[in-house]
C-alpha cells in the first residue's frame, strides 16, 4: 500500500484513499502531501523557487536534496487549498476532484515529467490517469486552453 504522509494546515479533507490508489498505479511507495493556503504556498514558492507568488501546486523531489536513503518518500507535494476551492467552483467539479488533479500533476513532476519542456509526454500520462480514475479535465489542458 502506498503511504501518504499528510500535513494539513487547513480544514480541507482530501480524498486520501483515491490519492493512494493513484500513487499505487504509478508504483510510488511513499509521498508527502502538504495542504496549505495561498500564503503558505507563496512562501514555499519564494523560498525554494525564487518566485514570490502564490501558485496551485508545487513538487519537491527527494532526489533533489541528494539524500541516499531509499526509504524516504519520492518527494513532497504542496497544494494550495484556496486555489482548490476557487478552481472547483469556477470549473464545476468538487474540491476533492480538484485536489486529486493537482495531486496527479504533482506526482508526475516528482517522477520527472515536465510539461514545460517535454513533447507532450506529461500531458499524455496525465490524460491516461484522469481517464483511469474518472477525473475532470487536467491542469495542463486547462492551462493550454486558457493560453489560446
Amino acid at each position: 500500500m502506498t503511504r501518504i504522509a499528510l500535513h494539513n494546515e487547513t480544514s480541507f479533507i482530501p480524498d486520501t484513499e483515491r490519492m493512494e490508489e493513484i500513487a499505487k498505479a504509478l508504483e510510488i511507495d511513499a509521498v508527502e502531501l502538504l495542504l496549505t493556503d495561498a500564503e503558505g504556498i507563496r512562501r514555499l514558492n519564494r523560498d525554494f523557487r525564487n518566485k514570490d507568488a502564490s501558485t496551485d501546486v508545487l513538487s519537491f523531489p527527494t532526489a533533489d536534496i541528494g539524500h541516499p536513503d531509499l526509504s524516504l518518500p519520492l518527494g513532497s507535494i504542496a497544494i494550495n487549498v484556496e486555489h482548490v476551492h476557487e478552481a472547483s467552483q469556477r470549473l464545476g467539479h468538487t474540491p476533492q476532484e480538484e485536489a486529486l488533479l493537482l495531486f496527479v500533476h504533482g506526482l508526475l513532476h516528482l517522477l520527472g515529467y515536465d510539461h514545460e519542456s517535454d513533447e507532450g509526454q506529461m500531458r499524455a500520462k496525465e490524460k491516461e490517469l484522469i481517464e483511469a480514475f474518472d477525473l475532470p479535465q487536467s491542469l495542463i489542458v486547462r492551462t493550454e486552453e486558457s493560453s489560446d
